[in-house]
């Protein structure tokens, strides 16, 4: 469920009517009513598509003319974000895992891989982040151009992954030039798979006169073949260019320490607390999500706190909920006994009907406590590899119980900014006996 529930939460129209639902009862409604449209509309998708290519059509595009470019440009990269997100989850925490079993291997070259379980466990969870970039790339591609788009960003994605470049073929192409490329890592993989995309897309509407007999070789022959070329030619072309981006940021995150880290951790928070699930929240996320690609040290600390961040608004509303009874009428604080789940689980959203009901107070609160969260979080030297689970995944956590301490302050600093700004109800409102 919850799972399912992150999913849908990718969305920005979803979550905005999330946020404008009166009460818990009416929040649970909206879910399992979006729940049911999304599964029949995958079903609907999956049969239109498998028509199409019956038929040799290419991707509709009418459904895509009355949105605005900005709306358009998201929906691509979360369709992107939420396909590479198993790949990150699970190759991360396989990672993790390898380095706390391999405690005999502490100290030396070999950590993490020194006893064949732990190598094993590093071999699965490396293998799985290989395919994080590509997979990016290739479903952004789809959303853009559908299936006729996949192999190309697939292979965009890769090629900026591996930051093969027009100058790499004329090297011997032996490990020594190999070693000597530099990935344009997510923003090339991102730049990849919208070139992909609309790669695809024009060749489609380039390739609409061809005869009628020729419709059935579109799929399978003219938009791999011709798309795959091009986005290859134009992708090594410009993956000098990413790579010096890509090596630029990693050389920033890196030389980020003592109250630079932490102020960007707190910028963070702000940005995860304020619209909780919008299009704010999910920047701040892909960032930490880019910086946990780079796999330094820094990198896992960023990811840390954005997670950080994201979990204490629920458990700021749980914590108010619990203590503070007559802020809060009988409803609502049923409601906020499963926020303690939903914080726990990295879950955001369980605090938007109570922050749609009263923003100028619950918004302060959450972003208060999530900037005190993180910013211990930074101090402390947290650090994640993986990129959710919450509260699940504390074992893989550097500094565990430091972690979970930051968490604790955060949502008691918030759960007390909101005391302050929210009054107590008169009996008959809270429910409660005088």
């Amino acid at each position: 469920m919850l799972s399912r529930l992150s999913t849908l939460l990718l969305d920005a129209d979803f979550c905005a009517r999330l946020r404008a639902a009166g009460t818990p009862e009416e929040f649970r409604a909206l879910v399992d009513a979006e729940k049911d449209r999304r599964l029949a509309e995958e079903r609907e998708k999956a049969a239109t598509s498998a028509a199409r290519d019956a038929a040799g059509g290419s991707a509709p595009v009418e459904a895509a003319q009355g949105e605005g470019l900005g709306r358009q440009v998201y929906k691509h990269l979360m369709n992107g974000v939420s396909h590479m997100l198993p790949f990150v989850v699970g190759g991360g925490i396989l990672m993790a895992l390898s380095f706390l079993l391999d405690q005999p291997g502490l100290g030396t070259s070999s950590y993490g891989s020194s006893t064949p379980v732990a190598a094993f466990f590093n071999l699965a969870g490396n293998q799985a982040f290989n395919f994080m970039l590509p997979i990016l790339a290739g479903y952004i591609a789809m959303s853009i151009a559908d299936r006729p788009g996949l192999a190309a960003g697939f292979v965009g994605g890769w090629i900026a992954k591996q930051g093969y470049t027009l100058g790499y073929l004329s090297t011997a192409m032996d490990a020594d030039a190999q070693a000597a490329l530099v990935s344009g890592g997510f923003l090339g993989a991102l730049l990849a798979g919208f070139l992909a995309g609309y790669i695809v897309l024009s060749l489609e509407r380039a390739l609409e006169k061809l005869p009628s007999s020729l419709e059935g070789i579109k799929p399978i022959l003219l938009y791999p073949v011709l798309g795959v070329f091009l986005t290859s030619l134009v992708m090594m072309g410009v993956n000098p260019v990413m790579g010096a981006i890509n090596s630029a940021l990693s050389g920033f995150l890196n030389g980020l320490s003592g109250t630079s880290i932490v102020l960007l951790g707190v910028i963070v928070a702000a940005m995860q607390a304020t619209d909780m699930g919008g299009p704010i929240n999910k920047a701040a996320y892909v960032f930490g999500t880019a910086a946990l690609a780079e796999q330094t040290v820094t990198g896992n600390m960023i990811m840390a706190a954005v997670m950080a961040g994201g979990m204490v608004p629920p458990l700021v509303i749980a914590l108010c909920t619990t203590l503070f009874k007559n802020r809060w009428t009988e409803a609502d604080r049923k409601a906020g006994v499963v926020n303690y789940i939903m914080g726990l689980s990295f879950i955001t959203e369980g605090a938007i009907p109570f922050a749609a009901s009263d923003p100028l107070r619950v918004l302060p609160a959450c972003i208060a406590g999530s900037a005190v969260a993180i910013a211990l979080s930074m101090l402390l030297g947290c650090a994640s590899p993986a990129p959710h689970g919450g509260a699940w995944v504390i074992a893989v956590i550097t500094n565990p119980v430091q972690y979970l301490l930051a968490l604790a302050a955060g949502a008691v600093v918030g759960c007390l900014v909101l005391v302050l700004l929210k009054k107590p109800l008169p009996p008959e409102q809270s429910g409660l006996a005088k």
